[in-house]
């Protein structure tokens, strides 16, 4: 059931499947485990095989102020959306160039991954994981996507149009889009090309434009289901590499005003799918 399987950002390590100790349980089956007492590296470097085997779950990420700075963003990310915050845990060792949303009701950041989104696009990247990543738990909470595809593509681009959303909401990261265009240009260099792939996640073009399109979204106010309807209503023009519309007609249902402002950003989605939009151009995007 899908309560029950991780979504994963994603894998840059190859991952061994082993347990390190016949007791060891796996924290996805217990929504109360207390994972630093579980499978902190004192106790046990196992934690489930979507890890590296030396991988243990540790109380900071790189240092002090960097874990201050995620825990506190996950506290907002929480506040956006309108949900209990989301209880969350750092992988440390080799191994975690990943982060995962557990059914269950916690995410695990690794700190492998952490520092490449660090190193490649600063903090807001790493801002742009975890609302990735509790995308999915609004995705869990709400039975989410409607969108219904034979890969995760579906599911995973609307982590990335989520994870856009709160970068621009003025109660979240509050970003222009000058400063969010590291975190858009790390969203495409985690895309994969594996579209038959179960596991397929979006090409590199189709992340930054869901992300570019959470980001519009983010100029109104919407509800996690609001933001489902109106996120799928242009996924197929603005997301995906199809004909592009301008003649879209408004379902009653979605805001004229809204309506009129992503109509009118078809043209650049156009650009960016096609790579005629430069690096420096798609940073003065507004």
């Amino acid at each position: 059931m899908k309560n029950l399987k991780p979504f994963i950002l994603a894998i840059t390590a190859l991952i061994f499947i082993t347990s390190c100790s016949d007791n060891d349980t796996n924290p996805v089956e217990n929504q109360n485990a207390k994972l630093f007492e579980t499978h902190s590296h004192e106790v046990c470097s196992y934690i489930d095989s979507y890890w590296g085997a030396n991988a243990y779950i540790g109380s900071t990420i790189l240092n002090q102020s960097e874990t201050n700075f995620i825990t506190s963003q996950n506290v907002k990310i929480a506040d956006v959306f309108n949900i209990n915050t989301i209880p969350l845990y750092f992988a440390k060792g080799s191994g975690t160039a990943n982060a995962i949303s557990y059914g269950s009701g916690y995410i695990i950041f690794g700190e492998e991954l952490y520092n490449m989104a660090l190193g490649q696009g600063g903090r807001i990247s790493c801002a742009m994981v975890q609302a990735h990543e509790v995308g999915h738990q609004l995705q869990y909470q709400n039975n989410l996507p409607t969108r219904s595809e034979s890969t995760a593509r579906a599911t995973e681009l609307e982590a990335d149009g989520f994870a856009g959303y709160y970068i621009k909401r003025p109660n979240g990261y509050n970003a222009t889009w000058t400063q969010a265009a590291p975190a858009y240009n790390f969203a495409a260099s985690i895309g994969d090309y594996n579209t038959t792939s179960s596991g397929h996640h979006g090409t590199p073009a189709q992340r930054r434009s869901a992300f570019r399109l959470g980001y519009l979204l983010g100029d109104y106010n919407l509800s996690v289901s609001s933001f489902d309807y109106n996120f799928f209503y242009y996924y197929d023009n603005y997301v995906l590499p199809g004909a592009l519309r301008q003649d879209l007609k408004k379902p009653d249902d979605i805001d004229e005003d809204l309506h009129k402002f992503i109509l009118s950003k078809m043209e650049e989605l156009r650009r960016i799918n096609s790579g005629e939009i430069s690096k420096e151009e798609f940073e003065k995007l507004q």
